[in-house]
């Protein structure tokens, strides 16, 4: 029964593998990019110079530019630099009749002139980010399929350690240079070396929409209207209205200096101001996210924005919120240091390394059974398609992404969505090309265009801008630099597998595409 009972799960961990495999891997690789979005935002719009300005001095000068460009708006909003993202951002809502919703103008400002930084239109890391949860599909559809797929990487995670009774031996185990069993070998240690990484992330981002999945405790506590779950949940400021007659906004360096030492020396990660030129004004003071791995939405403090006068601050989050919080802060990493953010990446990319070796093992175990007849099932060329595309396809088309940054016209009309049109165009290219050039031979080829596109990064870089590595070394912008080596490191890596596949393909192999081996496959 026990028996039974593992080789059923073994079936179902291998299946959802499978069929969602391709979709988790890109999810699990752009996530895992993300940890870095503001480094990555922060290289595609190279105009955005690093300066050590206080926070002080740079609230000043968005104040100043503000008054000056937007008196009347009806809110401003102000982002301080610091040192993942540069930019001083200030954004500002036009005022319109009351009923309607005015647009939204955002610049970036030199913190330093105050003047207006041109930067190139892009979406950064961002891009990465919301296609992680969002798959650049229509809203809610992407949120729908990216959170199923999270279920079923839970199913599999689990059915994964119910399916290896020795796994923490597994883990020490590794027999290098043996075909299918150094993959299956691979594949188990990455697992279990970052199991709870793994659970985590998965379990956290079914946490976080869990009022989608999961609607109906709130279906009958509210009926249809949800607005007032979420009101209850995330309570909006109770800003004062304007009362139509001007008035002067104070400087807004002391209410900062005030927010801060309400929080015991905490971070501000937004300030926002209401009616700027009204007698009435109001200023909101949010506490920054990388303050706490419990991520608090609500921790704000209030003020009146013409007398100074402390209006109000946000009362300590219930058990329920900071239950909520603590999975949202786990699963985002925004409290992370550099050290702590580059362990996420790592785990991230371990996870990753987990679900494509496990493609690489579902085919390569079939492939074997058809060697003596020498002819593939179409369903089994379609599976050797789709991974090659959706690995190394996906590294090309993330290296065509920056390139595109690059490469195209700043002046360009629509050049963040073009930057996005080039990473899938690139992708479907790779689809184009894995259909054509089947197997090792294309491994090889796809991974070495990667390895190509990667390591010409920095020198891409050095051409088109002046922030290549010895600018940005000598300055200490790390993460300009930084950018620069890891996209260096990545092509070293994929030019090295691309090697280590040239070099498998000289031996006498069983299967075309699949790594010689010596020992009968483990069941898996």
């Amino acid at each position: 029964m026990k028996e039974g009972f593992r080789q059923a799960m073994a079936w179902l961990h291998t299946w959802v593998g499978l069929i969602f495999g391709w979709l988790l891997f890109a999810i699990f690789l752009t996530g895992t990019l993300s940890y870095f979005k503001d480094e990555i935002t922060h290289w595609m719009q190279p105009e955005v110079q690093v300066h050590g300005v206080d926070d002080a001095r740079s609230l000043a000068v968005a104040q100043a530019y503000l008054e000056r460009q937007a008196p009347t708006a009806a809110r401003w909003f102000i982002t301080l630099p610091d040192s993942r993202d540069p930019g001083l951002s200030v954004m500002w809502q036009d005022k319109v009749d009351p009923g309607k919703r005015g647009n939204f103008i955002q610049k970036v400002l030199d913190p330093v002139s105050g003047q207006p930084v041109q930067v190139r239109e892009s979406m950064g890391g961002e891009f990465f980010y919301r296609f992680h949860f969002q798959l650049q599909m229509p809203h809610p559809w992407g949120r729908w399929l990216s959170t199923f797929a999270a279920m079923v990487m839970f199913v599999a995670l689990i059915t994964g350690i119910i399916t290896h009774k020795k796994i923490f031996k597994d883990f020490f185990t590794f027999r290098p240079r043996k075909g299918q069993r150094s993959w299956l070998d691979g594949h188990n240690a990455v697992g279990v070396l970052v199991l709870p990484f793994h659970l985590m992330i998965t379990y956290s981002s079914l946490v976080i929409f869990m009022s989608m999945v999961m609607p109906a405790p709130i279906v009958a506590s509210y009926g249809d209207d949800t607005r007032a779950f979420f009101s209850e949940v995330f309570p909006a400021t109770d800003n004062a209205p304007a009362l139509g007659q001007p008035g002067k906004l104070l400087p807004l360096g002391p209410m900062y200096a005030q927010a801060r030492q309400q929080w015991a020396g905490g971070h501000v990660g937004r300030v926002a101001v209401n009616n700027p030129g009204d007698v009435n004004a109001s200023v909101n003071v949010f506490r920054a996210g990388s303050d706490s791995v419990v991520h608090d939405f609500g921790s704000i403090v209030s003020f009146n924005g013409t007398t100074g006068e402390q209006v109000r601050v946000s009362g300590e989050p219930s058990l329920p919120a900071v239950i909520g919080g603590s999975f949202y802060g786990l699963h985002m990493g925004h409290f992370a240091g550099p050290v702590l953010r580059w362990l996420y990446f790592i785990c991230g990319l371990a996870g990753t390394a987990m679900i494509g070796s496990g493609l690489v093992i579902w085919l390569g175990k079939r492939q074997l059974k058809h060697v003596k007849s020498g002819v593939m099932p179409f369903e089994l060329k379609l599976v050797e398609v789709l991974n090659i595309a959706s690995m190394s396809g996906l590294m090309i088309a993330i290296a065509a992404f920056f390139w595109a940054n690059r490469l195209l016209p700043v002046s360009v009309a629509e050049r963040s969505t073009w930057e996005v049109q080039v990473f899938f165009i690139a992708w479907g290219l790779s689809l184009l090309h894995a259909m054509l050039r089947r197997g090792r031979q294309g491994w090889v080829e796809q991974l070495s265009v990667g390895a190509l596109l990667f390591v010409a990064v920095p020198l891409l870089n050095a051409i088109t801008t002046s922030e290549h590595l010895g600018v940005s070394l000598a300055r200490g912008d790390w993460a300009m630099a930084g950018f620069d080596l890891t996209c260096l490191g990545s092509g070293v890596f994929l030019a090295w597998a691309a090697w280590k596949m040239q070099r498998r393909a000289a031996l006498p192999s069983k299967a075309e595409g699949v790594p010689s081996l010596k020992l009968k496959p483990e069941a898996h």
